[in-house]
């Protein structure tokens, strides 16, 4: 196997939820040793999730277990002096530390930007928060349903519809975590050629906004905004199953579909001639596709083979559990089973990455008990003694199960 990416790093991981947890899981799978900080007793939110993996216990969600594997836990209290002295010297041992709290919670904690690149000025210090850490609406909390209605996702998924319609991607999260951990890897790459450290400002917000393909290029630049379905994508139903196709990402699909569809026809019609007619006329468009779709084909599964054949796009509109059992998601090991202390094993979804013609999996098993590393990585890492271990935990600054 090849040395993984991240060897030698350590990430000091301050996050909860799902913004950070996704990135620093990206960082731990690269290799990175991360230490998740965890409230005591309490731990992160999402341990009280659903699918509960014990029965008769409320700390072992699939969406906590998903998102952190292989990191491991220390519990601090950090409301407490000792608390913040003990991160304080994780802090100094290093390499990131990560947090996404509210902007001026860390900092009220003891653990913000300023004062642990003061106490390490090599430190990569990664903020994500909903809307950034300046502006005026800094201070309001965000979850990925809040950040869909602020970015304007919301309002374009409702396709015509009066009324708004809740997002059931966490894109807002996935999208922010991902970007911090390119932007914290960036930081690494100059602090290793220069030696410095770096405080990184990530918003959910702009993170999704920068998702968008189309709209706000249009927008910023004086265009129309379509409400509309999204013109030159196709939803047809076959046999009881669904399938999509599409003519738009690339100038040569709508001669490849018109040709696949054997009608010239349409592909000279003067209603369709342009990209911008093709828009206008998007309802009598997309009607002769899905009729041609509808009673040319006895089953999806023929009308994809004839629409891949002629490279133009398309797939099954899959379930859930569909996806899990596919052959293709088999092949690339998008679904590794990990170790679980009180399951034997527990499936989690894969990094979207190979590295080295190798899928990227958990470095290490399920997370279980909160603070279940306190006392490994105080002694082992920072060479506490076993007695200070025991006085910081009658004092109430740290936890182990």
């Amino acid at each position: 196997m090849s040395t993984p990416l991240l060897d030698g790093i350590t990430v000091l991981d301050f996050t909860r939820v799902l913004a950070g947890p996704y990135c620093t899981r990206l960082l731990a799978d690269m290799g990175a040793r991360v230490i998740k900080i965890e409230r005591s007793g309490e731990g992160d939110d999402t341990r009280r999730g659903y699918l509960q993996l014990e029965e008769g216990r409320a700390d072992q969600s699939t969406y906590f277990v998903r998102v952190n594997a292989g990191k491991r836990s220390v519990a601090l209290d950090l409301t407490r002096p000792e608390a913040r002295a003990v991160a304080h010297d994780l802090a100094r041992a290093a390499d990131v530390a990560i947090e996404n709290f509210v902007p001026g919670v860390a900092a009220k904690l003891g653990i913000g930007a300023k004062e642990l690149r003061a106490i390490n000025g090599r430190l990569v210090y990664c903020s994500i928060s909903g809307f950034g850490q300046n502006g005026p609406l800094t201070s309001w909390p965000a979850f990925a349903h809040i950040i869909a209605a602020m970015s304007g996702m919301m309002d374009l998924e409702r396709n015509g519809d009066p009324t708004a319609r809740t997002m059931y991607l966490q894109a807002a999260d996935v999208l922010a975590g991902t970007h911090a951990a390119v932007a914290i890897l960036a930081a690494l790459v100059r602090g290793g050629r220069r030696g410095e450290g770096a405080t990184l400002d990530v918003s959910m917000l702009e993170a999704l906004v920068a998702a968008e393909d189309v709209s706000f290029g249009a927008v910023l630049n004086g265009g129309e905004l379509s409400h509309g379905p999204r013109v030159g994508m196709f939803i047809g139903s076959i046999g009881g199953r669904q399938m999509v196709t599409q003519y738009v990402g690339g100038p040569q699909l709508w001669a490849r579909l018109c040709a696949v569809m054997n009608r010239p026809d349409i592909e000279n019609d003067p209603r369709f001639a342009t990209p911008p007619l093709r828009r206008q006329h998007w309802p009598e468009l997309n009607q002769l596709v899905t009729d041609w779709l509808t009673t040319t084909f006895s089953s999806v599964d023929d009308a994809l083979r004839a629409l891949n054949a002629a490279r133009v796009p398309a797939a099954p509109v899959l379930s859930p559990p569909e996806v899990v059992a596919h052959p293709h998601m088999a092949a690339r090991e998008a679904f590794p089973e990990i170790p679980h202390p009180g399951r034997g094993t527990v499936r989690v979804t894969a990094t979207p990455f190979h590295v080295d013609g190798a899928p990227l999996k958990p470095q290490g098993p399920a997370p279980y008990r909160i603070g279940e590393h306190t006392r490994s990585v105080l002694t082992e890492g920072l060479g506490y003694t076993p007695a200070r271990v025991d006085e910081l935990l009658r004092a109430g600054a740290i936890a182990e199960p």
